[in-house]
């Protein structure tokens, strides 16, 4: 029979991760893939790229353009926040990563206001395990904390986070203003002002970085499930209908900045009725959101019976209602991963209160399984490296050769250190969990999170070089500026928005479209372009100078061309 309540914890559980270790933790994890590389393809990148324009004064600051191509993803607000950093940064400052100020603290306020949203939710009456007969079950504030804690660890172990999540793109800026909106709701029963600012915050931001349809979903759900939540007094009452009307009012509000901005737009379509389409969204679903998602699926079993009667467990419906949008936006939007990462944090919430209804095997599993697939994956990252330096083993670096063909492996002191320190703070860390220690209610995903960021830190400091070089366009750009020089104007045709964000900025040529008006000495075409390019340009004034591959990608090439007589 599945009880209403199905955690039994006890006040020993509840002990709270060290602070400083907490925030070392997310410092670890945070500023890795933000500082020391060059902008990737393709979206870090193109929003790289339309910061610049809006800094430079090469843009409308309502309607941003790149070389008059307006964004795939519609949403002002990322861009506003990259090009204020760079108007604000110092000049020795380089730009790519004054750009990523703004979103190093929206990565870290994401964090923080998960933390908060599951503490809140596990401060809830339907959520506090069950009192023993003679005391000693768990505190209600420390068991809260601690489920905060390991809220926090499920959403950093998730896979799928760590890369998008260090991108200068609309999709860091909506997970957060997302986080915001649940910590919110989450905290409405509790606290006023910092839940409706945030509430504000959130549902305004998400609308203004182009996903105001999500917003509209978000913020209406979450005021219907405040108004089916039981009565608990008069007094109560009369808060919740005020947070009803509050939520829906900024959610009409968040709509107009919507409608002000342009920015509704339908973009839902069904996924073609092929097996190998839906196969591809379930696999990102599994990979991209593992370890959440056994978790989250745990505890709707466990609490299912909050979810089936009069019990409305406020900390299981409100972040379930989170995950279903999430997961509905990924089957029908594209990109998929950039409309699940939404989900992200309720789905880290849910995966937090399946917690305290572990039995001792099932963590044991966890833990075998967490300790073997990352310690496996540090030793291959730190044998490739090695064989990089040293040329043994042989096998390695012939493999980075052919796939990144031109690359010069160099030694870094400084990544090298941070890389050692990293790897053997995760040995005493398997060294911990495998001793003998007090229980605690988190333990279960502290190798999860620490494996996915020794990983993730790992390939920021050991692997950044090569990754840089296959990811990047700099080595492409390069090459084409090693012909050309620093003409006074260069033409472009059919280039991707990336693609001339990094002649822009790593070239620093002047670009533009290409056109018979046109009188630019050179010419840089796509080689997908080129079937339409006679239709832009006459080709019988232009002699071809080659062909340009980025040196990862075999089907990424560009033409060069100049113009006769010049």
């Amino acid at each position: 029979m599945n009880q209403p309540n199905p955690a039994i914890v006890s006040q020993d559980a509840v002990r709270r991760m060290p602070r400083i270790a907490l925030l070392l933790f997310c410092a670890a994890y945070v500023l890795p893939g933000f500082v020391g590389r060059q902008p990737w393809k393709s979206a870090d990148a193109t929003a790289f790229g339309y910061m610049l324009a809006l800094a430079h004064g090469d843009s409308g600051w309502l309607h941003p353009t790149l070389l008059g191509l307006a964004p795939e993803t519609d949403g002002p607000l990322p861009y506003w926040l990259g090009a204020l950093a760079l108007k604000l940064a110092p000049a020795w400052v380089v730009p790519s990563f004054a750009a990523r100020v703004p979103f190093i603290l929206l990565l870290a306020l994401t964090l923080v206001a998960t933390w908060y949203a599951v503490y809140f939710l596990a401060r809830s009456s339907h959520a506090q395990p069950v009192r023993f007969a003679f005391g000693g079950e768990a505190n209600p504030v420390d068991y809260a904390r601690a489920m905060a804690d390991g809220g926090l660890l499920a959403l950093v172990a998730c896979l799928g986070l760590a890369q998008l999540s260090h991108e200068i793109t609309p999709a860091l800026t909506q997970v957060c203003c997302t986080a915001l909106v649940f910590y919110a709701v989450a905290a409405a029963p509790y606290r006023t002002w910092l839940p409706a600012a945030s509430l504000t915050l959130g549902l305004v931001g998400l609308a203004a970085s182009g996903a105001p349809s999500m917003a509209a979903l978000f913020g209406l759900g979450s005021a219907l499930l405040c108004l089916a939540e039981p009565d608990q007094g008069a007094g109560s009452r009369r808060r919740t209908i005020a947070w009803v009307v509050a939520i829906v009012g900024v959610t009409l509000l968040a709509a107009l900045v919507a409608q002000a901005l342009d920015l509704w737009r339908w973009r839902a379509e069904l996924p073609q009725p092929r097996w190998v389409a839906w196969r591809n969204l379930g696999r990102l679903l599994l990979w991209f959101t593992w370890p959440a998602w056994p978790l989250a699926l745990w505890t709707l079993w466990r609490w299912r019976a909050q979810l089936i009667n009069r019990e409305f467990g406020r900390h299981v419906a409100l972040p379930l209602w989170y995950v279903v949008v999430a997961i509905g936006a990924m089957v029908v939007m594209e990109p998929a991963d950039r409309a699940l990462l939404l989900g992200m944090p309720a789905l880290a919430a849910l995966a937090a209160f399946a917690l305290p209804t572990f039995k001792r095997n099932v963590t044991a599993v966890i833990d075998w399984f967490t300790l073997l697939f990352f310690s496996a994956s540090a030793i291959a990252l730190w044998v490739i490296w090695i064989s990089l330096q040293t040329g043994h083993p042989k096998q390695p670096a012939a493999n980075v050769a052919r796939l990144a063909p031109g690359f010069e492996p160099h030694f870094f002191p400084v990544a090298f250190l941070v890389a050692l320190a990293a790897t053997l703070c995760w040995i005493w860390l398997v060294r911990w969990r495998v001793g003998r220690h007090r229980p605690a209610i988190w333990k279960s995903l502290v190798l999860p999170a620490g494996g996915t960021a020794l990983s993730w830190l790992l390939l920021m400091t050991l692997m950044l070089p090569v990754l840089d070089f296959a990811r990047s366009y700099h080595a492409l750009v390069g090459r084409v500026v090693s012909i050309i020089g620093q003409p006074a104007c260069v033409e472009v045709y059919g280039l991707s928005r990336g693609q001339i964000t990094a002649f822009q900025y790593h070239g620093r040529l002047n670009l533009v479209q290409a056109d018979r008006a046109a009188r630019c000495p050179w010419l840089i075409v796509d080689a997908d372009a080129r079937d339409t390019l006679p239709e832009a340009v006459d080709l019988g004034q232009w002699t071809s100078r080659g062909i340009f591959r980025r040196p990862s990608d075999n089907n990424e090439d560009v033409l060069l061309y100049r113009r006769a007589g010049r």
